[in-house]
């Protein structure tokens, strides 16, 4: 499989010197997803993207934002429209706007009038873990003011890029069928971070809800745990469960790159996921690493 072409569906670029991303400027904190991630600060520009991928056919990239300063969202975009004219990369842009906002509209009109932007993502409020609550409050998937926000996506012509943890999948799966006009597509295979069979289970039940909703997709992505190593025995259970609940034709593959590389190598990424994905016919296998990325993002 040596020439499988690959679509990375979301990694990540950032220069240190000339942007600010207060996550990797200011004094870093500790993480619960990603324990010390001070290896993270650091440009990651396109050569460490590519020295990172060697070996492999991506042909193209989609860069998903990085928490930028978001007093300059659409300078991100602006900025990563330059990269691409310099380095032919990315090909696809997911940029940031709050959906509570006041402007909105405003902003998402901006960024849709780069060519590269296909899409938005905006975390919306979550609780901390599952025995939280936070439904209803300001800037939850139940928060009018959110919920106005993003029905404006529909407008703009934009995907959301879906990111919560995997107790708050049934919550998202509620806007996805409020909103069947807007693609979603769910990143990091929806944190599947307990692996005990209790939190297996719930994670199956929101993913299973998610599913449903015709107009979701997910991204294979973002499989690491904390002190553990990035292993295909650890990982083919929550994979071949994502594959057999949305079906492989609304799977993505994302690297999540450098973020990922916390846990793993590029290369242990791929070819894991290769390993695990063996058994599929090779049509199967080249929609995953490239052609559902394409048609999702509508990259040429």
């Amino acid at each position: 499989m040596d020439d499988l072409a690959i679509v990375d569906a979301h990694h990540h670029l950032w220069d240190l010197a000339r942007n600010r991303y207060p996550w990797l400027s200011d004094a870093p904190k500790h993480s619960d997803f990603l324990g010390d991630y001070s290896a993270l600060r650091r440009d990651y520009l396109p050569e460490h993207y590519r020295r990172d991928a060697a070996g492999f056919k991506v042909v193209k990239t989609v860069h998903v934002e990085a928490e930028m300063d978001r007093a300059r969202q659409v300078e991100e975009t602006a900025w990563l429209t330059e990269i691409h004219a310099s380095f032919g990369m990315p090909n696809a842009i997911v940029g940031h706007v709050w959906f509570t906002d006041p402007e909105c509209d405003a902003k998402l009109a901006r960024h849709a009038a780069f060519p590269l932007v296909r899409g938005i993502r905006s975390k919306p409020v979550t609780a901390p873990s599952p025995r939280d609550r936070v439904q209803g409050q300001p800037g939850t998937m139940q928060d009018p003011a959110w919920l106005a926000g993003f029905a404006l996506l529909a407008k703009h012509k934009l995907s959301w890029d879906l990111r919560v943890p995997f107790w708050h999948l049934a919550d998202a799966a509620q806007v996805a069928r409020d909103f069947p006009d807007i693609p979603i597509v769910l990143n990091h295979t929806g944190f599947p971070w307990d692996r005990s069979p209790e939190g297996l289970a719930a994670w199956r039940r929101g993913m299973e809800a998610l599913a449903r909703c015709p107009n979701v997709h997910v991204k294979i992505s973002e499989l690491g745990l904390l002190h553990q190593p990035w292993t295909v025995a650890g990982n083919r259970g929550v994979v071949l469960d994502t594959v057999a609940i949305f079906g492989i034709a609304r799977c993505l593959f994302a690297s999540n790159f450098p973020v990922a590389g916390l846990f793993a190598p590029y290369a242990t990424i791929v070819n894991g996921l290769r390993e695990i994905l063996g058994h599929l016919p090779r049509p199967e296998l080249e929609a995953f690493f490239a052609g559902n990325a394409l048609r999702f993002y509508r990259i040429a």
